[in-house]
């Protein structure tokens, strides 16, 4: 079976390099899925849940905060501002920012960006989801 290289790189560290089957990355404009063979492409990401299947694993997930995406027929290269596997994940940390944001977003103050209360929802939202799956 033909597989991809996906590597996961943020500002701090390389997050992860694995041979894959498939991966799915939240792109700007919606999820978009990956195969091998892929045509090129280069995308803008959201915050959001990143899905993998390891060469003859199971499905993995990891919560992304935004970042771009290149991908290559063999390659995807995931430069992401924030990237974290399911045990990396501070559930009650998460649970506290997502409450924030809903709190700022339900009643927002002069001053508040609500652009970027939605964005940390948004990871929140990802965060928990992916913890979901320890």
């Amino acid at each position: 079976m033909a597989s991809l290289i996906l590597e996961v790189i943020t500002p701090l560290k390389k997050v992860l390099e694995e041979e894959v089957e498939s991966v799915v990355v939240p792109a700007s404009e919606g999820y978009m899925g990956v195969l091998p063979r892929h045509f090129p492409a280069l995308a803008l990401l959201r915050p959001g849940v990143l899905t993998y299947r390891p060469v003859g694993g199971a499905l993995e997930r990891m919560a992304i905060s935004g970042g771009f995406v290149e991908v290559g027929p063999r390659k995807v290269l995931v430069l992401a501002d924030a990237a974290e596997m399911p045990g990396e994940i501070d559930v009650e940390r998460a649970r506290r920012a997502m409450e924030r944001a809903r709190e700022r977003l339900r009643r927002p103050h002069p001053g508040i960006d609500i652009e970027r209360a939605r964005l940390a929802l948004e990871r929140a939202k990802a965060r928990l989801k992916v913890a979901e799956t320890r």
